[in-house]
């Protein structure tokens, strides 16, 4: 797994075998970034169920002020640590232990990226209700899921404004109406 644009361009991050968590392949965080160009220099980003941190720290690379990462498993977080080290990207970071559905209220960010691993699928609405009822919601959610998986259109506030769909993935994107 590489970083694919930035500061942190074409550099390796580690990984974390078995199925524990669900890589975003390299393709599908270009595309994810593509579209968020004009969002991402100076945000707050927040990378849910981050596992290795690659879409957190990809963000840090294309500009992101600060990224959050929210994870559960210790080697997960250890590997987010170790990858934010390698890359001297530990200033700019917050790498938070728990369940994301726990910690997600209590870290503000503009750009929030939702991702559960493969077990944890029916937290995805979870998620979106939670970040819904914030008095002042995330100004773009982006949820990466199977394409299998039919998420709703709306969430409380928030509206569905785009679904990009990729091999087996898709990302849906969700603004506050």
């Amino acid at each position: 797994m590489r970083i694919i644009a930035g500061e942190f361009r074409s550099r390796r991050l580690k990984s974390i075998p078995g199925m524990e968590t669900r890589p975003t392949p390299d393709r599908l965080r270009e595309t994810l970034f593509n579209i968020l160009a004009l969002r991402i220099e100076g945000a707050a980003f927040l990378d849910a169920y981050a596992g290795t941190g690659a879409v957190g720290i990809e963000a840090l690379s294309r500009g992101a002020r600060h990224a959050f990462f929210l994870e559960r498993s210790r080697p997960a977080l250890e590997t987010i640590r170790e990858n934010l080290a390698s890359l001297k990207a530990e200033a700019r970071a917050t790498v938070v232990p728990g369940m994301a559905l726990l910690t997600l209220p209590r870290h503000p960010a503009g750009i929030v990226f939702l991702d559960p691993p493969y077990e944890l699928e029916r937290e995805y609405p979870a998620a979106l209700d939670l970040l819904a009822d914030q008095q002042a919601p995330p100004r773009i959610i982006v949820v990466q899921h199977p394409v299998r998986l039919a998420l709703s259109d709306a969430y409380g506030k928030l509206r569905r404004s785009r679904l990009v769909k990729q091999g087996d993935n898709a990302l849906s994107f969700y603004l506050e109406e």
